[in-house]
């Protein structure tokens, strides 16, 4: 099974590039302290906003800080973030999904109504909302992120439940004695786990940049920590006298979505069971 998937995702060459970009981020995130050539958070105000040179290759900020090292950190927490909302969201999501298409009737429709009145909403006007009632930080940030993805994943299991359920397998379980909880995790949910896990791909890239959009609004990582989204915000009155200050920041979360998202479409073509 594994050899086919690989073997159609090869000729994936957008999915591969994609994969290329998450294998950088792991490894730059895992070497970060002998990647970065300054302390994140060692301030020199003698050399503030110099620009990109060799000593400096992103340039400093305000503060005179290392970009670059600043960045290659700001990985590690990015990583966080994508890792713990998406996990989250999964493991709401499914659980939702699988009681809704399950169950039907009145408990259906509860549940989904509630999705789609967040549905209703932009994901990253929801996510502000939610922090401005719990509070900022990048706890509560993960948190608020995790929930307003956490519809997609209950449709999108819901929709797999209401398709297998009466499938001839589930009945003979049934049949046999099987309690309902089995039912559920060991003959439907299986059904369920290609499209889970490419929507856990994509999903992920959602989560790092609505998790940098509360950050850019002061609402997520507080200064000063090295999370990229908080970078463009501190830089975003210096654009025009120094502009790397937010460019590399940017460049950095535009590249990781980019490659998620790439990854995410190459996975979902490799699982469709046309192209096997």
């Amino acid at each position: 099974m594994f050899d086919d998937i690989w073997r159609q995702f090869r000729k994936q060459r957008l999915g591969l590039i994609g994969g290329g970009i998450l294998c950088m981020l792991l490894l730059v995130a895992l070497l970060a302290p002998v990647l970065a050539p300054y302390d994140p958070l060692a301030q020199d105000l003698y050399q503030r906003l110099q620009p990109p040179s060799i000593d400096h290759w992103f340039g400093t900020d305000d503060f005179g800080r290392d970009i670059l090292s600043r960045i290659v950190y700001g990985s590690r927490i990015s990583l966080r973030i994508g890792l713990i909302a998406i996990s989250l969201a999964l493991t709401g999501g499914t659980l939702f999904g699988l009681v809704a298409g399950y169950r039907g009737g009145m408990v259906d429709m509860l549940i989904m109504r509630l999705m789609d009145l967040m549905l209703a909403f932009p994901s990253i006007l929801l996510a502000i909302a939610i922090v401005a009632v719990i509070g900022p930080g990048i706890e509560n940030a993960i948190l608020a992120v995790s929930i307003v993805l956490v519809p997609q994943f209950a449709r999108l299991v819901r929709s797999s439940v209401l398709t297998v359920r009466e499938a001839t397998y589930v009945e003979a379980a049934r049949a046999l004695g099987a309690t309902e909880s089995r039912l559920l995790f060991y003959s439907i949910l299986p059904n369920c786990t290609a499209p889970l896990i490419v929507q856990t791909t994509l999903g992920m890239g959602t989560a790092i940049l609505d998790a940098a959009g509360l950050s850019f609004l002061g609402m997520g990582a507080q200064p000063p920590v090295p999370e990229w989204g908080a970078m463009l915000s501190g830089g975003r009155e210096l654009l025009l006298r120094a502009p790397w200050v937010m460019t590399f920041p940017g460049l950095a979360i535009f590249t990781v979505v980019l490659g998620l998202n790439l990854f995410g479409d190459g996975l979902r073509d490799a699982l469709d069971p046309k192209t096997t």
